[in-house]
C-alpha cells in the first residue's frame, strides 16, 4: 500500500477511456444484452430523426463479417466545424461523451437518446466504426478505430441523392463475451420501435442467413395491442386513450382485460424505449385504474364506502400498452440502459389523463364497468379464502410426502451453502458418471428419473408437489416455492442443469427453467441458475485429443490434430467417462457454464406462455411464421462427408 497517497496519485480518464475501462456503467453488461445495447443506441438516433418527421424508412443490416449497420433518411450528422468546441460534428457525436443535438428542444422535441452518450459509447466499445453523412447533396465519410481513439478525418466521397446517416460498427472482441448479433432479438426490438413510430418501415436484413423481415404499423399501439391479444377473448372492449399534459408529456395508452386470465401484462415505453422495469408512467397508470374503478364501485353501491378494490386483483387479466414522450428538459432514466423511467412528472401526467377519460367511459358503459368490478371482487374473495388454506395444504402435503431423498440426492459435505453446487442431471447413467467425477465437498448430484412436470399452467399445490421430480427439487434447494420462497434459505449457490445434447435433453432443460421461472423466479433473478455446457465432440488421434463445443471448434480441432483424426459425437452425458465429464463439464477450473438471467420479464413471460402454455393454435401460428424447416444443402453435404 502506498503511504504517500496524494493528488499526484489521482487519475482523470479522458475522452472515451472511461467507457472502455468501465463498459458496465454505460451499457449494463458485456454479455449479449450489453452487445445489443450498442445497436439500440445507434438505432435510437435514427428513430429520433423519423419521429421529427425526417424519413419513412430505417434499414438495419447484419453483415456477414459480423458488423452491423443502421441507415436512416434523416438530416444527416453535421460535418462542419464547431468553433467553440474546436471539433467537427462527427467528433462531437461519436468521440465526445455528452455531446450532440439532444439537448436542444428546437432540434428534438422528445428524443430517446439521453445526454448525448449513446453513439459515443458504441464507438468506444467497437474495434471500428464508419459513418456516412448524406447531407447537402454530398457523402461525407469518416472512420474511427481503436475504440474511437483514432479518427480518419472527414472525407468527401462525392455527390449523392441520398439523405440521412449510415453507421456501421464492429464490436470489440476483447470487451464482449460474444459479438454475435441475434436476429430474433433485433427483430423484436424493431417491432417495438415500429409500433411507436407508425408510418415508418423498419427493414432488417441478415447477410449471414439471408433472413429478411420488415416492420410497419399504420395504427401504432392499437395494432400492437391486437397482436398481443390475438386469439384471446376480451372481458370488455379495448380502450384507447391519448393526450398531452400541461408540461408537454405526450401520452398514449391502449388496454383491456382478458377473460378468464390471471396474468397482468403492462408493456411500457418512454420516448420510444422499452422500459422493462417500468417507472413513474406505469405507476401513474396503475394509480388511475385503481382510483377510477374504486370510485365507480362506491358510487354505484357495488362495494361499501369503507371498502376498496385491491389493485393487484383489479389488474388480473389486464393487458396494457403504455407510451409516453417526455420533453428533453424533463427526461430522466434510471441508468444509461434506460430500463426505468425516472421522470416524476410522468406519474401525474398519466394518472390525470387516464383518470379523466376512464371515469367518463365507465359512467357511459356501466356494463363494462360492472364486469371488471365483479371480476375484481371475485378474485379478492378467492385470495382471502385460499391464502390461509394454501399454507395449511402445503404443510399437510409436506408431512404426507413419503419419497426418500437419500436414494436420489448425492449430497455434498460442505455447509458453506454459497459455495455449494447442485447438478441436476438427466438419467441414472449420467448421474453415475457425475457422482464419480464430482468434487464431493462442494458438488451435489440429483439425477432425474423421467421428465419433470410442465408447470406453466399449474397453480394448485397438490399437482405441483404430486410430481416427485418437482417435489424433490423443492426440498433439495430448500427455500420453498411461490410466495413462500425465501432466497436466504437456499442450500446451493449454484443450481446447474446438466442434460444431454439432444431433443430430450433440451426439453428437460426447458421444463426445469420453466419451473424455476414460474415458482422460484428469485432464484433466477439473483443469479443462482446455470446451464452446463458439455462438449459436443472429441477430435483425437494417437498423439492428441481436443474437445469441441461447436462446429467452429470442430473445424479448428480437425486442422490442429491433423491426419488420421477420429471424431466422437457425444449425444449423451453417459457416453463420457467420469473423468471426461469432470474435466470438461464439472471442474470449476475448466468447465463452461451459461448463467440464466431475465433480460425482459414481459417478453420472458410471453415466451413461456407461447411455447409451454395450453394455447396450441398460437404456438402453431408462431412456428409456421418463424421457423424455416428447409434443409441447408451445405450442412447436408458436410454430414455426408463425415459419414
Amino acid at each position: 500500500m502506498n503511504g504517500n497517497y496524494n493528488a499526484n496519485e489521482l487519475r482523470v480518464l479522458h475522452g472515451l477511456e472511461a467507457v472502455v475501462r468501465r463498459p458496465g456503467m454505460y451499457i449494463g453488461s458485456t454479455d449479449t444484452v450489453g452487445l445489443h445495447h450498442l445497436v439500440w443506441e445507434i438505432l435510437d438516433n435514427a428513430v429520433d430523426e423519423a419521429n421529427e418527421g425526417y424519413g419513412k424508412n430505417i434499414f438495419v443490416t447484419i453483415h456477414d463479417d459480423g458488423s452491423l449497420e443502421v441507415q436512416d433518411q434523416g438530416r444527416g450528422v453535421p460535418y462542419d466545424y464547431n468553433a467553440k468546441e474546436k471539433k467537427n460534428g462527427f467528433q462531437i457525436v461519436y468521440q465526445t461523451l455528452h455531446g450532440g443535438g439532444k439537448f436542444d428542444e428546437e432540434l428534438y422535441k422528445s428524443a430517446s437518446g439521453l445526454h448525448g452518450v449513446g453513439a459515443a459509447v458504441t464507438n468506444a466499445l467497437s474495434e471500428w466504426l464508419e459513418v456516412h453523412s448524406y447531407r447537402d447533396g454530398i457523402d461525407h465519410y469518416a472512420k474511427f478505430e481503436k475504440n474511437g481513439s483514432k479518427f480518419s478525418g472527414i472525407k468527401e466521397m462525392g455527390s449523392t441523392s441520398l439523405r440521412g446517416t449510415k453507421v456501421r460498427f464492429y464490436p470489440d472482441k476483447k470487451i464482449f463475451d460474444d459479438i454475435t448479433f441475434n436476429f430474433d432479438k433485433i427483430a423484436q426490438h424493431l417491432d417495438d420501435k415500429a409500433c411507436l413510430t407508425k408510418g415508418v418501415t423498419f427493414h432488417l436484413v441478415d447477410e449471414r442467413t439471408n433472413r429478411k423481415q420488415d416492420f410497419f404499423y399504420a395504427n401504432g399501439l392499437l395494432e400492437y395491442f391486437n397482436r398481443h391479444t390475438v386469439g384471446k377473448e376480451l372481458l370488455i372492449q379495448t380502450l384507447h386513450m391519448d393526450g398531452v399534459s400541461d408540461d408537454g408529456i405526450k401520452i398514449e395508452a391502449v388496454f383491456g382485460f382478458i377473460k378468464d386470465n390471471y396474468d397482468e401484462k403492462i408493456i411500457s415505453f418512454a420516448n420510444g424505449v422499452r422500459t422493462g422495469d417500468g417507472g413513474y408512467h406505469v405507476t401513474g397508470l396503475k394509480k388511475a385504474l385503481t382510483s377510477c374503478f374504486n370510485s365507480y364501485a362506491i358510487n354505484h353501491s357495488e362495494i361499501k364506502s369503507n371498502e376498496s378494490l385491491d389493485g393487484d386483483c383489479l389488474r388480473e387479466g389486464l393487458v396494457a400498452i403504455l407510451s409516453v414522450w417526455v420533453p428533453e428538459h424533463l427526461l430522466q432514466f434510471e441508468g444509461q440502459t434506460k430500463g426505468k423511467l425516472g421522470t416524476k412528472e410522468a406519474l401525474n401526467a398519466v394518472d390525470s389523463l387516464i383518470e379523466g377519460k376512464l371515469s367518463y367511459y365507465l359512467e357511459e358503459h356501466a356494463n363494462d364497468a360492472s364486469l371488471v368490478v365483479k371480476k375484481t371482487i371475485d378474485e379478492m374473495r378467492v385470495r382471502a379464502k385460499t391464502e390461509s388454506e394454501r399454507k395449511k395444504e402445503r404443510e399437510l402435503l409436506k408431512n404426507k410426502t413419503t419419497f426418500n431423498l437419500s436414494d436420489k440426492l448425492t449430497p455434498c459435505s460442505s455447509k458453506d451453502y454459497m459455495n455449494n453446487e447442485l447438478f441436476i442431471v438427466e438419467g441414472d447413467s449420467a448421474g453415475g458418471s457425475a457422482k464419480k467425477g464430482r468434487d464431493p465437498k462442494y458438488q451435489a448430484i440429483l439425477p432425474l428419473r423421467g421428465k419433470p412436470l410442465n408447470t406453466t399452467d399449474v397453480n394448485d399445490v397438490k399437482t405441483l408437489l404430486g410430481n416427485k421430480e418437482i417435489a424433490t427439487l423443492i426440498y433439495t434447494i430448500g427455500a420453498g416455492f411461490d410466495s413462500d420462497f425465501k432466497i436466504k434459505d437456499i442450500h446451493y449457490g449454484k443450481v446447474i442443469i446438466m442434460t444431454d445434447a439432444d431433443d430430450d435433453g433440451s426439453h428437460i432443460q426447458s421444463l426445469l427453467l420453466t419451473f424455476f421461472y414460474n415458482h422460484m423466479k428469485p432464484l433466477i433473478e439473483t443469479g443462482h441458475v446455470y446451464v452446463a455446457c458439455p462438449p459436443l465432440y472429441l477430435v483425437s488421434n494417437a498423439r492428441k485429443k481436443i474437445y469441441c463445443w461447436d462446429d467452429k471448434d470442430l473445424a479448428k480441432a480437425k486442422a490442429e490434430v491433423g491426419a488420421g483424426y477420429k471424431v466422437n459425437r457425444y449425444k449423451g452425458l453417459g457416453e463420457m467417462n467420469y473423468d471426461q465429464l469432470a474435466s470438461t463439464t464439472m471442474s470449476r477450473a475448466s468447465r463452461r457454464l451459461l448463467k440464466v438471467y431475465i433480460a425482459d420479464d414481459e417478453d420472458a413471460h410471453d415466451k413461456v406462455k407461447l411455447f409451454l402454455g395450453k394455447d396450441t393454435d398460437r404456438r402453431k401460428d408462431w412456428i409456421e411464421n418463424n421457423i424455416d424447416f428447409s434443409i441447408n444443402d451445405s450442412f447436408t453435404e458436410e454430414v455426408e462427408r463425415e459419414k
